[in-house]
């Protein structure tokens, strides 16, 4: 069921319907390098064959799980030959580009270069990481999107109708709920589909029956995880949603991503120590409770385990989702470490030094100061705990949200009794 024209290609319209750079570069024949990126089963490979064929270029396809340098030298004296004979330009097709190494995509610069290959890479990791810079900027990247469910429901119903590449053969019927079921465990993945349609159409012919029902095919259209990465594009774009979704407050969002990513096989160790990070980083001392909540679910996932202890990282996501935020002292800690970076070395003051010794005291370490337990109220009003080069910093600026409402008013009334300069 390999699409033959664009015209038969299924989803990617973003960058392949009427009057898209690509579309139009595949009508009129134009070749160009480019990088194909997106999840599995989404045409990557069949889009680099419809590139070639309308250019009326030789195709050479290899995988970087099985190609090395030997390969490309091969393709690349093909591309000569192709070129020397009947004029004829040579698209090379790198399956999974991100496997090679920086050595061994750099193999491919002098040959762009002078225009012996045009290079098609298709990879479902990001390129910005995982292509090196210099054939990055030889290649324009398009982004292709995992199939939806109505692109594959699509597509099941012409494999299932074609008698040349089909099943058209075998007559079979499909209650479109069997398809949507189908397109939906496919996640996206179209190849994924036509193995379910074609093991669903097996057991139908087994069973002497002519029909697909929703009953028939739930055996084959077992989902499976949904699509996650553990480490690549994916697992830090849903770490970053469930963040984000939890300084947004939106509970049910960060339950969401949450879930994805346990679906999708991440260690809860991490989502924990992640969780554990919002809670300090945007909760901070508007909600106290919630650092401890968030440690108290990484303990609780350590002594119990799947599932119990997931359903404790959820109930301290939820809670920091409906927390009040402050990052006051997140924004305090940056502000202070840039002066830190800024000014470098600075003396500590001598009355705030350390005096275990007759001669530190005789050098006026811990002179003149005052003990603040000795003081009204436990505050030595006017008193500076700076480097006297940075003497009027203010980091810690409490939000007015939560706990730090009292904080601020506290440290306000503390303040007012600051001596006025001047």
């Amino acid at each position: 069921m390999r699409p033959r024209s664009l015209a038969e290609f299924t989803g990617q319209r973003h960058i392949l319907g009427p009057g898209k750079p690509l579309a139009a570069s595949i009508a009129d024949g134009r070749l160009h390098s480019l990088i194909l990126w997106g999840p599995p089963g989404t045409g990557k490979t069949t889009l680099a064959r419809l590139i070639a064929q309308a250019s009326n270029a030789q195709f050479i396809p290899l995988s970087a799980v099985m190609a090395g340098v030997k390969d490309i030298r091969a393709a690349v004296e093909a591309a000569r030959q192709a070129r020397a004979q009947d004029g004829r330009p040579t698209l090379l097709f790198l399956d999974e580009v991100h496997r090679f190494n920086k050595a061994q995509q750099d193999t491919f610069l002098p040959y762009l270069e002078d225009g012996t290959l045009t290079f098609v890479g298709a990879t479902t990791e990001n390129p910005s990481f995982e292509v090196v810079s210099a054939l990055l900027s030889r290649a324009r990247v398009y982004v292709l999107k995992a199939l939806s469910v109505e692109d594959l429901t699509g597509l099941l119903r012409s494999a299932l109708v074609d008698s040349e590449r089909g099943l058209g053969r075998q007559q079979l019927e499909a209650e479109p709920a069997a398809l949507e079921l189908m397109a939906r465990a496919a996640d996206g993945d179209a190849r994924r589909a036509l193995n379910m349609l074609e093991l669903a159409a097996g057991l139908a012919e087994a069973q002497g029956v002519r029909r697909l029902t929703q009953e028939g095919v739930q055996e084959v259209a077992t989902a499976g995880p949904r699509r996650f990465d553990k480490g690549g594009d994916q697992f830090y774009d849903q770490i970053s949603a469930l963040h984000k979704a939890v300084r947004g407050s939106d509970p049910d969002g960060a339950l969401y991503w949450l879930c994805r990513m346990l679906d999708g096989g991440c260690d809860p160790h991490y989502v924990a120590r992640r969780v554990a990070r919002m809670a300090v980083e945007d909760i901070g001392l508007a909600d106290p409770r919630g650092f401890a909540l968030s440690l108290d679910a990484w303990e609780a996932y350590e002594r119990l385990g799947t599932p119990e202890g997931e359903l404790a990282i959820a109930t301290a996501v939820v809670y920091l989702a409906c927390a009040p935020k402050s990052n006051a002292v997140y924004m305090a800690m940056g502000e202070a470490m840039a002066d830190v970076a800024e000014f470098g070395t600075l003396e500590v003051p001598l009355k705030l030094r350390n005096a275990p010794t007759r001669l530190m005291k005789n050098l006026g370490h811990g002179r003149d100061y005052r003990y603040a337990h000795d003081e009204p109220d436990a505050y030595a009003a006017g008193e500076r705990y700076l480097p006297d080069e940075l003497p009027d910093r203010r980091y810690y600026r409490p939000v007015p949200r939560g706990l730090e409402i009292k904080i601020g008013e506290a440290l306000a009334r503390l303040r007012a009794r600051e001596p006025r300069k001047g």
